[in-house]
């Protein structure tokens, strides 16, 4: 009989009491339960950390399997990305599940998604769709990859092993759903603080052919006013608004993200050449965007001129969407 690998959870919390329970219920009632639960507090005024140590204790004198629980402490806020990185350091399992502090788990989350990395050796990185809900815990409608319009191009792609096509395009997965194993994050580390944790270990992981997805929904996903990061509505007001919102800093951080995630690949190993010759490709189109003219009339030449050869449909987030993006935008 093979024993299921030890999970580790990241739990990432600031200002959390408000839902905290709720999820420390759903990962404490997993039918696999996890070995370790690592809580990384970004300097919360509110009592996050009270409420984790008392449900744990509960947890523990009712008899119940208990994961031994670290907790760190910011007294200065480091932000979501580098608070992650720093839970996800301390975590010693050979698989490893991204928490948020604010969802809910389904109780097979971590079964479910050990099973699924048993079955794919060399998978690296695995992101699930999620049931969105509300503040009351009731399903609010609809799921994450709905909200983000996955396709079912980009699921086909990333089921066939063709991940790092989608990826160096435009980020498919959230990490609250996601997990990974212990050596991707190695390969992963130290992330770049230009980037989100979650979209830095996906592509990291599709660049090695280390991804895949899977369609069903094993959070649930809360939204509400008090997300720090998250997924936005795909309404056709919102879609107008970003092409012809100001270009301001995005075109620039485009730009060096992409930069930094060449580099990145290709000075590391395991990395196939048609991927380092992708991510040098979209650097030098990003790079190319982020200095297109301030006057309008004068960005058409050089637009028309990135999307020959199918550019736009290759590299750009919003593919044709951003050709407009790039003539109409105000600088």
């Amino acid at each position: 009989m093979t024993l299921a690998p030890a999970v580790s959870v990241a739990l990432c919390t600031h200002n959390g009491a408000r839902f905290i329970r709720r999820q420390l219920a759903g990962i404490l009632a997993q039918t696999l339960p996890p070995a370790q639960l690592v809580v990384s507090d970004d300097a919360s005024a509110d009592d996050t950390l009270a409420l984790v140590e008392q449900e744990l204790t509960a947890h523990r004198a009712s008899g119940a399997p208990t994961p031994r629980l670290l907790i760190l402490r910011n007294e200065t806020p480091l932000g979501v990305t580098a608070n992650f990185e720093q839970a996800l350091r301390a975590c010693d399992g050979q698989l490893i599940a991204l928490s948020d502090q604010d969802d809910e788990w389904e109780p097979d989350k971590l079964e479910r998604m050990a099973a699924y990395f048993a079955n794919r050796p060399g998978l690296g990185f695995l992101h699930t769709d999620a049931t969105l809900i509300g503040d009351d815990s009731m399903p609010a409608g609809g799921t994450l990859f709905g909200v983000l319009e996955v396709t079912e191009e980009e699921r086909a792609a990333v089921h066939s092993g063709r991940a790092f096509d989608i990826f160096v395009r435009r980020n498919l997965a959230t990490g609250a759903t996601a997990m990974i194993t212990a050596d991707l994050l190695q390969a992963a580390l130290p992330f770049p603080a230009e980037w989100v944790h979650d979209e830095w270990l996906a592509v990291q992981a599709a660049a090695r052919d280390r991804l895949d997805l899977s369609e069903r929904p094993l959070t649930r996903y809360r939204r509400h006013d008090e997300n720090q990061i998250g997924a936005g509505d795909p309404t056709l007001r919102h879609k107008i608004g970003r092409v012809l919102g100001r270009r301001g800093e995005r075109n620039r951080m485009l730009a060096v993200r992409s930069r930094l995630l060449a580099d990145r690949l290709a000075d590391a190993d395991g990395i196939p050449y048609e991927h380092r010759a992708l991510a040098e490709e979209k650097a030098e189109f990003e790079a190319a965007r982020a200095a297109l003219p301030a006057l309008r009339v004068a960005r058409i030449l050089p637009v028309l001129r990135l999307s020959a050869g199918g550019r736009y449909e290759r590299l750009a987030s919003r593919r044709r969407l951003d050709v407009l993006r790039d003539l109409l935008q105000p600088s």
